[in-house]
């Protein structure tokens, strides 16, 4: 009895390390056959997956993700622009890691990275903005202005999870280096003229939240807080 009851406690301790030890977090990318590139941010607890080719975009889902215990991951969709009346809604997947390689819906995904190098990588909602000089804060609802990185790849997406309007997008690559944060726009949904353009803000992290200054990609200045969803709960 003892080495039964031994036997079993030694398959579960290794069923549940091998899940735990499984590390999807980070930056993913794609080459589809029809010429599309996908770019896949998946955070601790949330993700967002946008494909585009050349400078047009094409669409994006995205919200929380976790790993179920017989292989499969669990996506529940806050936005998704190419089928609206996901949002709301939990999908399954049957997926497999292999090395570098991400398998799941039919596709196979390449790392890019494991949140490294960049300072940044995380799920963010926006809490502060300045307007006149004065700091206003917002309080994230269903309506929400998301930016999500891995080590390498950015996006923001403004949307809201309760109804599915979507508000629009823009990602790429970005870097950090001695307090300077820099994008490089790879897909902007709004306006494809911007694709291409880089910007260069100041950025800090205070108290768990990222504080970011310079201008806009029409030249404005801002002056936003962003607050990390986990630690909102949200």
């Amino acid at each position: 009895m003892k080495t039964l009851i031994l036997g079993i406690s030694v398959f579960l301790m290794t069923a549940f390390n091998s899940q735990d030890s499984v590390n999807l977090s980070g930056g993913w990318h794609i080459t589809t056959e029809d010429g599309l590139t996908g770019q896949w941010i998946m955070a601790e607890k949330h993700f967002a997956v946008t494909f585009y080719k050349g400078n047009e975009f094409k669409y994006t889902y995205g919200g929380s993700w976790n790993l179920t215990d017989n292989n499969q991951i669990q996506l529940h969709y806050e936005f998704h622009t190419d089928n609206k009346d996901k949002v709301g809604q939990t999908e399954k997947l049957e997926y497999a890691l292999k090395g570098k390689k991400l398998e799941i819906g039919g596709l196979t995904w390449k790392r890019t990275d494991n949140n490294k190098p960049g300072d940044l990588a995380d799920a963010w909602v926006i809490t502060g903005r300045e307007r006149n000089g004065e700091m206003n804060t917002m309080t994230p609802g269903a309506r929400k202005t998301m930016k999500i990185l891995s080590g390498t790849y950015f996006q923001w997406i403004a949307y809201n999870s309760e109804t599915g309007d979507f508000r629009g997008t823009g990602g790429g690559n970005y870097t950090t280096n001695d307090g300077q944060y820099t994008e490089i726009i790879k897909f902007f949904s709004r306006d494809s003229n911007r694709v291409g353009a880089e910007l260069v803000f100041n950025y800090e992290l205070k108290d768990g939240e990222w504080h970011h200054r310079g201008k806009s990609s029409k030249g404005d200045p801002i002056y936003e807080i962003w607050s990390d969803r986990v630690d909102l709960g949200i």
